[in-house]
């Protein structure tokens, strides 16, 4: 299913997002910094994109995920697991960066720094119950299935 995303240049030099490839489902975000961000080890930093964005869908959500190769070759990951982008957002997109490594990162500026993801989402009305139906599982919470 293709929808439409439009994306506002907000910064010079930002980079539209783009997919890596015709079977990807994350488009690559990019650093729209004037310049280079320092992530201390062990620390956080804020990075800006330079764009703002606009699905054609009002159910559709924009989802930051980290990218594999930061995060498994630096240690780079979001700070929030999943950033969520809701649909009536209009500012810049910010990925909040944590750096789990031992060493300092420096992200450049037009550099990959995580994944975009467009998702449909359902919204609920909310009704307090004073009981749930039943079910084989129950209350079994964290490893109550078994352990794989």
């Amino acid at each position: 299913m293709r929808t439409k995303l439009k994306i506002k240049i907000l910064r010079e030099g930002a980079k539209i997002p783009q997919y890596a490839t015709d079977g990807s489902a994350g488009m690559d975000l990019s650093s729209g910094a004037d310049g280079a961000i320092l992530i201390p080890a062990g620390g956080v930093a804020k990075v800006p994109t330079g764009i703002s964005a606009e699905c054609d869908r009002r159910d559709g959500v924009l989802l930051i995920f980290a990218r594999s190769g930061l995060a498994t070759k630096h240690g780079i990951f979001l700070a929030n697991s999943v950033g969520v982008v809701d649909p009536d957002y209009r500012g810049e997109i910010i990925v909040s960066l944590r750096n789990g490594s031992d060493a300092d990162y420096t992200v450049m500026p037009g550099e990959r720094i995580a994944q975009l993801v467009i998702a449909p989402f359902l919204t609920a009305d909310v009704e307090v119950a004073d009981e749930l139906s039943e079910t084989e599982r129950g209350a079994g919470g964290f490893g109550s299935t078994g352990r794989s």
